[in-house]
């Protein structure tokens, strides 16, 4: 049985999506390049794909693809041989994977979704992989409730029984958790020019042909960061340590306050939060479990919950907002309320006062 080495795997990075789920932020940067934890959420993926050993790695882009390359360029800054190819139509997640085919030099392919973050080893998936001789290794994650999602269920030696929907009743608490390890020939094998789905097409239509789908369980830290609320959750964690990554632009603790960054003495910052380069807390405000990107300002007094600033925007004295995204450019008022759900649109300006929860707040 021949070893897998991690020097001798690709891996397939897929950026190609459009993030509407979070928008407006992703209005002026794909979703990947949002500033987490004090930066680029790939940095920190790409920290954990370099400490697997893997070197060499294709992003599949299409949604604002000059992105990529323009920051992180060849790669070598990082430690990895970076490649680039660009989705021209929308081709699902078993197409992008075959549309990068070209680029692949190893015979084995771990290909991660660009908006999980993960605490699963990579190194032992590979392991698997290798000891079962499996066609393709996925990485199952064990959830409190696999209602949300579909369900993977898996035999006592490991190897994936079903692909499931979602139902309320869900036989196996192990969910698909969007990393996965191919033998480059199952790659090939993907039709070309047309969407082609891994989760609905490619594994069930393996399984009717015989095929060796394995299941690598875990449970450690997970997360799909695609909506406001676990984007939030997400940089918090990876800022107070509880999610995996040598990337963070500081030690690990209860708030990352990044060069340039203003912050007044009697302000207070918990819960994770990030304050970006150049952006400013004032006096006696709160900043809990938020991301503040660069230039973002917070005055006195205000309080910021479980939010995202985006670039420049602005909160005025007094204002409260609890689970809100702000687009690049917002200027919230004085003693404005904004809860949960609400999104603002880049550029636009709430006057002082203009919009109340309640009218004590």
């Amino acid at each position: 049985m021949s070893e897998v080495r991690t020097d001798a795997v690709d891996a397939v990075v897929l950026v190609g999506g459009k993030g509407t789920r979070l928008r407006p932020l992703t209005l002026s940067a794909p979703k990947p390049m949002l500033p987490t934890a004090g930066t680029p959420y790939l940095s920190h993926l790409f920290s954990r794909i370099r400490e697997a050993g893997i070197r060499h790695v294709v992003l599949g882009t299409s949604y604002r693809a000059e992105v990529f390359e323009e920051y992180f360029g060849d790669g070598k800054s990082l430690g990895l041989d970076l490649e680039y190819v660009v989705e021209e139509e929308p081709l699902d997640t078993a197409g992008a994977i075959r549309n990068v085919y070209d680029k692949l030099r190893a015979d084995h392919v771990i290909v991660f979704n660009g908006d999980i973050i993960s605490g699963s080893d990579l190194g032992e998936q590979l392991r698997v992989h290798r000891e079962s001789e499996a066609d393709v290794t996925l990485h199952l994650q064990r959830v409190p409730d696999p209602s949300r999602f579909g369900s993977v269920p898996t035999d006592e030696t490991g190897r994936v029984q079903a692909f499931l929907e979602k139902t309320p009743n869900p036989p196996t608490d192990q969910i698909n958790a969007g990393c996965y390890v191919f033998r480059r020939p199952v790659i090939e094998a993907i039709p070309t020019g047309r969407r082609v789905s891994v989760e609905r097409e490619t594994f069930p239509q393996l399984l009717e042909q015989g095929a060796h789908i394995q299941g690598f369980v875990d449970s450690s830290y997970w997360l799909d960061v695609g909506t406001p609320e676990a984007f939030v959750r997400g940089s918090a964690d990876l800022v107070r340590g509880l999610a995996p990554t040598s990337a963070l632009p500081g030690r690990p603790g209860d708030f990352l306050v990044l060069d340039g960054a203003s912050v007044a003495e009697d302000a207070q910052l918990s819960g994770g939060s990030t304050i970006g380069v150049a952006a400013v807390v004032g006096s006696r405000a709160k900043i809990d479990g938020s991301v503040l990107f660069d230039g973002a300002a917070v005055s006195e007094g205000a309080i910021v919950e479980r939010s995202v600033l985006g670039h420049g925007a602005r909160v005025g004295a007094g204002a409260v907002l609890r689970g809100v995204v702000l687009g690049d450019g917002v200027s919230v008022g004085a003693g404005c309320e904004l809860l949960d759900g609400a999104r603002v649109w880049p550029d636009v300006v709430l006057p002082d006062g203009s919009v109340r929860f309640s009218s004590d707040a």
